[in-house]
Formats: C-alpha cells, structure tokens, sequence
C-alpha cells in the first residue's frame, strides 16, 4: 500500500471480522472480487491489534457474536472511540437491528446475507456510490 488516505491508493481496505472460517472466507472472496483489499481477523480482540497496526483500514466488517473478550458490538464502540469516523458494518445470524442491541447509525446485515447486499453498504459507506 501506497499512503494511508484512501485518495492516494487503488484500492480501500475492509477489515473483516468473524469467527467462523466458512462465512469470513466467503466474505473476503466477495469483497476481493469487487476490487477491495481485506485483512482477516478471527475476532475482535485480534481486530484491535489490526486496527492498531494497519492505518490504511477503511472500513470494518464485523460479526457481533463471537468467542473472546468482547464482541462485534463492544468492538464498534472501541472503533468509534479509538478511530472515529472509520465506517462499521455489522452483521449476526441472531441478531437483528430491531433487538435494540444494534445502533441505528450502524449498518446491519442479517445472515445470511447476499454478497450484493454487503457489498452495496461497502459502496454506499466508501462514498463509491
């Protein structure tokens, strides 16, 4: 990578977050296809360190249910602590965003969601519209 402002390279960077190694390798794969770079974490403690890390992320991807010492939402509040403005998608297969447990400013997809969809919010969040 080039710089750490998305402007001054070809391509953003999604940090995706899941524990389940099926559904995070169908997700890169998605993601990848549609010319977006991806780093991999299997949870959200080791999201932090990357997030730590890696200064060209451009938006995070995360499961909300996942082993750890906190989850998908107690790593969204963390990244609009540590790193505000970075874009959040969430997404669960138990959740839903009427549970009251989701924000309402925070995109949410309910699995199993459709790559389209997912990538729509990328688009959408990325100002690539």
């Amino acid at each position: 990578m080039q710089g750490s402002s998305n402007s001054t390279r070809d391509k953003a960077t999604i940090l995706v977050v899941e524990d389940e190694l099926f559904v995070r390798m169908t997700a890169v794969e998605a993601i990848e296809d549609a010319g977006y770079a991806t780093i991999e974490a299997q949870d959200a403690d080791q999201a932090l360190v990357l997030l730590e890390v890696h200064d060209e992320i451009d938006l995070v991807f995360t499961d909300i249910k996942m082993p750890g010492t906190i989850d998908g939402l107690g790593l969204a509040l963390r990244v609009h602590a540590g790193w505000p403005g970075l874009p959040l998608i969430l997404t669960s297969g138990h959740l839903r965003q009427e549970d009251g447990t989701v924000p309402d400013s925070v995109p949410f997809l309910r699995k199993s969601y459709r790559p389209v969809a997912l990538l729509a919010e990328l688009a959408r969040l990325l100002g690539q519209e």
